[in-house]
C-alpha cells in the first residue's frame, strides 16, 4: 500500500490545480482505490490479523459496514448515479464538513506523524518503498500510458496521478492493524517529501510537449 495508494486528495487536488488546471480526473482515482483497491488490502489485512491465517467470509462482507471510508464512498456513488436530492438544511451541513475535511486531515497527519517519526524503521525498505512509488509507479503509467497512445494532457494526468506521494491512510490502516506502523510512517513523510522534486520534473518534462 505505501508503494502503491496516491494522495488523490490532500496532495492530489492542489497540485492537479497547479499543473494540470483541472481536478475532474482525480474523482476516477478516488473511486478506484476506495471501492477497488481498499477493500483487497483491508482483506489482506483482516487475513494477518486472523489467527489461523484464513479469510472469513463473513468478515469480508461486512468491511463496507465497518469502513466508514468504503461506506461513504458508495453511499456517494449510489446518490450521484440516482441523481437524488438532499434538502437545504442538510446540503449546508455537508458543505460546512466537507470544507473542514482538508484541514482537519492535515492536522491529523502532522499529529500522527510526530508520534512516529520516534519509531525505528530501515532505512533500506524505505528506500525501496519510495523509489518503487515516486519512480516505478509514474514509469509504468507513462508506458502504459504511451501503448494506449492517449493524448498528452490525459497521459500527464495520469503519470502525476501516479507520481503522487504515499496517502495518509495507509498509515492510519496500518496504526489499526497494528501491522508496519512505522513503515507506513516514514514512507507517508518520506515519499510527501521526495515527491515535490518528482512531480516538478515530470511537469517540466512532458508539460513542455
Amino acid at each position: 500500500m505505501a508503494a502503491g495508494y496516491v494522495n488523490s486528495a490532500n496532495l492530489g487536488i492542489p497540485i492537479a490545480l497547479q499543473v494540470l488546471h483541472s481536478v475532474s480526473f482525480l474523482a476516477e482515482v478516488v473511486l478506484l482505490q476506495v471501492l477497488v483497491v481498499t477493500p483487497i488490502i483491508l482483506i489482506a489485512l483482516d487475513r494477518h490479523a486472523d489467527a489461523s491465517g484464513g479469510v472469513r467470509v463473513r468478515r469480508i462482507l461486512s468491511l463496507p459496514v465497518r469502513n466508514p471510508v468504503i461506506l461513504g464512498s458508495a453511499l456517494g456513488l449510489v446518490w450521484s448515479t440516482a441523481h437524488l436530492h438532499t434538502p437545504a438544511q442538510v446540503s449546508n451541513c455537508l458543505n460546512l464538513l466537507a470544507a473542514s475535511a482538508v484541514p482537519v486531515a492535515l492536522v491529523a497527519l502532522g499529529a500522527s506523524l510526530y508520534g512516529g517519526a520516534r519509531m525505528p524503521a530501515a532505512g533500506r525498505e524505505i528506500g525501496v518503498l519510495t523509489t518503487l512509488k515516486l519512480v516505478f509507479q509514474p514509469l509504468v503509467a507513462f508506458a502504459v500510458g504511451e501503448l494506449l497512445n492517449l493524448p498528452h494532457d490525459q497521459l500527464l494526468a495520469v503519470v502525476v496521478c501516479a507520481g503522487l506521494p504515499t496517502a495518509q491512510n495507509t498509515f492510519i490502516f496500518a496504526q489499526e492493524y497494528g501491522v508496519g506502523e512505522a513503515l507506513a510512517n516514514r514512507a507517508v513523510i518520506v515519499t510527501t517529501t521526495c515527491s515535490l522534486a518528482t512531480l516538478a520534473t515530470v511537469a517540466t518534462l512532458l508539460g513542455s510537449h
